[in-house]
């Protein structure tokens, strides 16, 4: 069975090397092959492979190319329409006013950290069966903001780290165009 190699995208998310990674190839045809059930998948056979936490990657079968991102984009275009959205037009928008911007590098980070955390706290809740009853969970509901409060408090020290990555290069991209202007103005000394 394949390992998992090192990826060229800085992302936390891929399995380290000791971790069996399950290989799906994405032929021309669109359809994806599972080469360790050696058989053609579906796009909802592929999203319970996520579900349930099996570490995999999606390759162009004549390429090579890592198309993971964009099979688990797919996923949540199709559960986006399908359903209830989870994003709603605002946040789509600002997520959309992040490309290109100097802190995109860090919004991906970002989100990254807090959803790792929300998934952490519902995994400590999904312990509990008596955690999820409708009373508990209207009782949650009430202290939402406070207790969400108090899960993020624990990731403020890497977001002002963060923060500050993010003024240091802002800084450096203003002193970077004010020089392009000055040379421009011809007033570059």
């Amino acid at each position: 069975m394949p390992k998992s190699t090192p990826s060229n995208d800085s992302s936390d998310a891929r399995p380290d090397a000791s971790v069996e990674v399950r290989t799906i190839k994405k032929y021309p045809n669109r359809r994806l092959y599972d080469t360790q059930a050696s058989a053609y998948v579906t796009l909802a056979e592929v999203k319970k492979l996520v579900m349930n936490g099996t570490a995999m990657v999606v390759r162009d079968a004549k390429t090579g190319e890592d198309l993971t991102r964009s099979i688990l984009l797919q996923i949540i275009l199709e559960e986006e329409s399908a359903g209830v959205p989870m994003f709603s037009e605002a946040v789509l928008s600002n997520i959309i006013r992040f490309y290109g911007h100097t802190m995109q590098g860090y919004m991906g980070s970002y989100l990254e950290n807090h959803v790792q955390s929300f998934m952490d706290w519902q995994s400590k809740l999904g312990a509990n069966p008596q955690a999820l009853s409708p009373e508990v969970w209207a009782q949650f509901m009430q202290w939402q903001n406070p207790l969400m409060q108090n899960m993020f408090s624990g990731l403020a020290n890497p977001s002002q780290n963060v923060m500050a990555q993010m003024q240091e290069q802002m800084q450096k991209q203003i002193q970077k165009n004010a020089e392009q202007m000055l040379g421009v103005l011809g007033l570059r000394t």
